[in-house]
């Protein structure tokens, strides 16, 4: 399968960017037609995995030190290192979880980020409310966590990093 640029996807495709992650916006965070079109203006990778019958499987947006972006999530990484990759979502439809999209993106995005000398793979991961099932993806991948934080009423996050 081919990994698709969403910078210069359609409005059909970026509709199917927004039901996904409307789909588990609780561990993300909602998102809006001119929330993604900032989002993806300001990003360094934004790319899509289709399903064999043609909608989206799976998309990753990430972001590079320095970047226009706002998230609390984000600035907690400016705040502690010189530079960074930051993995903003993943989001992979129900459908297709278990087919290994979202180890495919993340490893293009690594792959980007060591081309570009960006520096580690960042993250962070729900712990409340938890998520376990990105916890072990992420311990599975080689992240270890960096800290802890509470970015809104009601979140608690692990901060989490791998070196490349």
């Amino acid at each position: 399968m081919h990994l698709r640029n969403l910078k210069r996807a359609g409005d059909a495709r970026l509709d199917e960017v927004l039901a996904l992650n409307r789909a588990v916006e609780v561990k993300t965070s909602p998102l809006d037609r001119p929330a993604l079109d900032r989002l993806l203006a300001a990003a360094t990778f934004a790319k899509g995995i289709p399903a064999p019958d043609g909608p989206l499987a799976a998309f990753l947006i990430g972001f590079a030190t320095g970047a226009d972006y706002q998230s609390p999530n984000y600035r907690w990484f400016c705040d502690r290192l010189p530079r960074f990759a930051y993995i903003d979502r993943v989001v992979v439809a129900e459908t297709a979880r278990g087919q290994g999209h979202a180890r495919r993106l993340y490893d293009a995005f690594a792959a980007h980020a060591a081309a570009h000398d960006l520096g580690p793979l960042v993250c962070e991961v729900n712990s409340d409310p938890p998520n376990p099932g990105s916890d072990a993806f992420h311990a599975a991948l080689g992240f270890t966590e960096m800290g802890r934080g509470s970015p809104a009423p009601g979140k608690v996050v692990r901060y989490l990093i791998r070196e490349s």
